[in-house]
């Protein structure tokens, strides 16, 4: 059953990405950029129906109450797809800073443009960065509220962490508060694999973290932040889900953290 409603899961997930491009495309387009992001996020509510009627999958979001007013980063844990896009619902104006490549895909890149994500050639160096940050500067000082996955790429639940020094020089440059976002939806969504489960998990928002910090300070407050918040949540996920099968960086972890508190 679980593999039959992960493939129904699949195929009706990307049938309602490119069915609600190609349907809300001339709407999206004579919208004003703001408005225009309704549609992105409506899309993303609607896959948490289809995860939760399809799989059986829900989810809840803790610490809304953190969320600042205006322009601040936003840090979360990456684990899957999932957390990709997962978050819009929540954030005013979110803002991405991508790859280029994506920028150039048939109505998905339009959207993108349209939302002025930040593309950038992921081998440039110096004037090629440099632009890309006083892009992203121009875009805070609109009151923008920046995604960025401190560890880079997806990493699997329970996994040592490989926080990258990306993070630090965004907090420095931008002087704005990090928001530090926990979850295991890679407990459910697993990355590079089809099968999905069932089961229910929390999305934890902790308190931001203000600017003016040394960047290294910084950076070693938000890795032990997260890592504390995020072993928790894990201890707490598995415990809600007793017949989910974990992988075996989650399973090592575990056992590290029992070991620890014995």
């Amino acid at each position: 059953m679980i593999v039959f409603r992960s493939v129904l899961f699949n195929a009706v997930f990307y049938l309602n990405l490119i069915g609600q491009m190609i349907i809300m495309t001339p709407a999206y387009f004579l919208l004003p950029r703001k408005k225009a992001y309704g549609v992105a996020k409506n899309w993303a509510k609607s896959n948490h129906w289809l995860f939760d009627k399809i799989v059986g999958t829900t989810f809840d979001v803790e610490g809304l109450e953190n969320v600042p007013q205006g322009s601040y980063i936003v840090a979360p844990k990456h684990q899957s797809f999932w957390d990709a896009y997962a978050l819009l619902p929540w954030f005013d104006d979110p803002l991405y800073i991508l790859k280029r490549e994506l920028t150039w895909i048939p109505l998905f890149g339009w959207y993108l443009k349209k939302q002025r994500m930040v593309p950038v050639n992921r081998n440039a160096r110096g004037k090629v960065m440099a632009a890309v940050m006083e892009q992203t500067k121009v875009e805070m000082k609109a009151g923008r509220q920046l995604i960025i996955y401190p560890e880079g790429t997806r990493r699997p639940p329970g996994a040592p962490p490989e926080y990258k020094y990306g993070i630090a020089r965004l907090y420095r440059d931008l002087q704005v508060p990090v928001v530090p976002v926990v979850m295991h939806p890679g407990l459910f969504w697993p990355r590079r694999k089809f099968i999905r489960y069932p089961g229910h998990f929390k999305v934890r928002i902790l308190p931001p973290i203000e600017p003016g910090m040394d960047p290294d300070a910084f950076l070693a407050h938000l890795i032990e932040v997260m890592e504390t918040a995020s072993d928790q949540l894990l201890i707490e996920t598995v415990a809600g889900n007793p017949k989910l099968p974990l992988p075996p960086t989650a399973v090592q972890r575990l056992a590290e953290l029992k070991a620890h508190a014995a």
